[in-house]
């Protein structure tokens, strides 16, 4: 008898999940997709030819897996084709129970491959460029000036000194690890205008899981290396995440990963329902037994039984569709989880107004610091890769914004908010609005799970979650948890791994991107 799973998502965490079923065992599965889109923030939206990608997203992570899937599905432009022992290797490291299929066309005569790319992201503050992460060396002393540096290195001194031990708040994790007067001019105000929250309101696991090892000393020991060594393979694996020099990226944006992922589960015969809006989820003692979903495209709610389920909706949405199966404190704790929304201005201009010494702009990031403006970042897309752009003599780039919805920027129409996004560039002196050609507007709800609101009491729900034997929370909002998209892949995989093993604990799933060395012990 056929066995099914259901997976609620086609982001990342949804799709990977999909194609390990279909590459690895005889479970079909089917995914349970809200929007039209597949790739969720992973997608790339395409505007008059000019594509987006959405929050950026290097295609790089420490896992030796992980990487070498992401070559799977498209190969690196201009790499040699994989000998039989490569796939011998890869298949044995995998444990794979089927035959991968890694031939494919030739690199350099198609759009379906891996570019590498070289990783500069820098800081925009006081009208200058500092180095991120921030570096300390005569270009920031002399942007910062002499008695500020001197301020920074005491109170770091002082902190090395004197650590704050009971840290509860994302302050006391920057303090400690940074020092008050870094902490103050270079990660405070950004980070609560990307939050929108207090850092001493913000729970200490959010630097925790994103910063990890970074810190001044490794900072200057690995600007000192740099110097004399420079990394010559992409895997880079003695370099914290943060300071990496080069990244894969797919030719035409992250999106073009999931829609030739989505393809080959298609192909292998699963079922991907977009439009499909879960309303609620069916428990028999401790299993899912069947999902409800509404069918916009017939109108109708529908209902589908499965063996396995895989959540990578909102966790917020997923308790709701418990009802009364759901504890009263597990609900409690849900309605009090917290989300940051994003949004995206794109803007096609002739030039650029900030121009490095060789005539361009070369950053794939732009942190903007400024305290009188609202954005975030700043992406330059023909950075990511050249073929974002249509015409490669124009500058295409996407403003991001953090916001609520229902809150000031959430509630402009779309023409009031390009024109405000483009009045803080000319602002702050990045663009002159003459030279703005075109422009887009993307949204995107519950883009970043907040580790603020009732997150301190998150272990109740997974708590919960973890009794009911067949389902799998995975990703990124499927498990309220700050995952890269490496992370939220390595937890749909390692799902999939429990059900081959008949692996009963969900506390593996959970661990990744906890463990620091997770991706060594893997």
């Amino acid at each position: 008898m056929d066995k099914y799973a259901i997976i609620i998502g086609a982001g990342p965490a949804g799709l990977t999940a999909a194609y390990e079923l279909v590459t690895r065992t005889d479970i079909k599965p089917i995914i349970l997709e809200k929007s039209n889109k597949i790739g969720g923030i992973s997608r790339t939206e395409v505007y008059k030819g000019n594509r987006i990608d959405i929050g950026g997203h290097r295609f790089f992570s420490k896992s030796d897996l992980v990487m070498q899937w992401w070559q799977n599905i498209l190969p690196i432009q201009g790499a040699p084709a994989r000998d039989e022992l490569d796939l011998k290797n890869f298949v044995d490291k995998r444990r794979v129970n089927k035959k991968l299929e890694l031939d494919g066309p030739d690199p350099e005569k198609t759009d379906k491959v891996i570019l590498i790319r070289t990783r500069l992201s820098r800081i925009f503050f006081l009208r200058k460029f500092f180095d991120y992460p921030i570096s300390i060396n005569w270009k920031t002393i002399s942007a910062l000036g002499f008695f500020k540096i001197v301020k920074i290195g005491w109170t770091y001194f002082l902190i090395r000194l004197l650590p704050i031990k009971d840290v509860k708040s994302l302050e006391d994790f920057f303090i400690n690890r940074f020092g008050k007067e870094l902490y103050e001019t270079f990660f405070k105000d950004y980070t609560e205008k990307v939050w929108g929250t207090s850092c001493s309101e913000i729970s200490a696991s959010w630097g925790a899981q994103r910063i990890k090892k970074l810190s001044i000393s490794r900072t200057i020991l690995h600007a000192l290396k740099s110097n004399f060594i420079k990394s010559k393979t992409i895997e880079q694996k003695n370099i914290d995440t943060s300071l990496i020099e080069q990244f894969m990226y797919p030719k035409l944006g992250p999106g073009l990963m999931w829609e030739t992922v989505t393809k080959i589960i298609e192909e292998k015969g699963g079922v991907i329902i977009k439009d499909a809006n879960v309303v609620n989820l069916k428990i028999i003692e401790n299993n899912i037994t069947e999902v409800g979903y509404y069918n916009k495209g017939t109108d109708s709610k529908e209902m589908l039984k499965g063996d396995y389920f895989f959540s990578s909706m909102p966790v917020k949405h997923l308790i709701t569709s418990f009802g009364d199966k759901a504890p009263k404190e597990v609900k409690k704790i849900s309605n009090g989880l917290q989300y940051r929304d994003f949004i995206t201005v794109g803007l096609l201009l002739n030039k650029l107004k900030i121009e490095s010494t060789n005539g361009k702009v070369s950053d794939n990031w732009i942190y903007i610091q400024e305290k009188e403006v609202k954005i975030g970042r700043l992406q330059i897309f023909n950075n990511w890769s050249p073929y974002m752009v249509s015409d490669e003599s124009k500058v295409w780039i996407g403003l991001e914004y953090f916001c609520n919805k229902g809150d000031e920027l959430w509630s402009m129409s779309d023409k009031q908010f390009v024109e405000f996004a483009i009045k803080e560039l000319v602002c702050i002196d990045i663009i002159d609005g003459d030279q703005v050609l075109d422009s887009t507007i993307i949204r995107v709800p519950k883009a970043y799970p907040a580790y603020f609101g009732t997150y301190s009491k998150f272990n109740i729900i997974r708590d919960f979650t973890d009794t009911l034997e067949n389902l799998f929370l995975v990703g990124r909002n499927g498990m309220h948890k700050y995952n890269n998209q490496d992370h939220s892949m390595l937890t749909s995989i390692t799902a999939v791994n429990n059900i081959i093993s008949g692996i009963k604990t969900k506390s593996n799933i959970w661990s990744i991107n906890l463990e620091e060395e997770y991706h060594e012990k893997k």
